[in-house]
């Protein structure tokens, strides 16, 4: 193998490294699903945890790579963390331009995956 070749693995398997890595940060740091009395928080954590199965299904059965997998999940970690801060503001809750803003951002993040698990 040349040096090109030897690179694009090594390349190949730290990327599938980060991304079963960054899988099991995310199973640690998954937010609590069901948050008693918010129902709006509930909402965008279920999505957050279905999307995250959805990354992790594609993965297994190859329809994503690594490169992608990765991104959805920062894409979904950026999501979480802008709840985080949403819900900081008010005691644990969202509001509901928070949720809809959320949501449109859950909305855009699915589409994509969904596109690249199509093809």
């Amino acid at each position: 193998m040349n040096a090109k070749t030897t690179c694009r693995f090594s390349l190949i398997g730290l990327l599938v490294s980060a991304v079963f890595a960054s899988g099991a940060a995310m199973a640690q740091a998954a937010p609590q699903t069901n948050v008693p009395g918010h129902p709006r928080v509930n909402e965008v954590n279920n999505r957050l945890e279905n999307q995250q199965d959805r990354i992790q299904a594609g993965v297994k059965d190859g329809q994503l790579n690594a490169k992608q997998a990765t991104r959805d999940e920062t894409r979904d970690n950026n999501i979480a963390a802008r709840e985080s801060a949403d819900e900081a503001k008010h005691g644990g809750h969202l509001t509901k331009r928070e949720q809809r803003n959320l949501n449109k951002s859950l909305n855009k993040d699915s589409r994509q995956i969904h596109r690249q698990r199509k093809h």
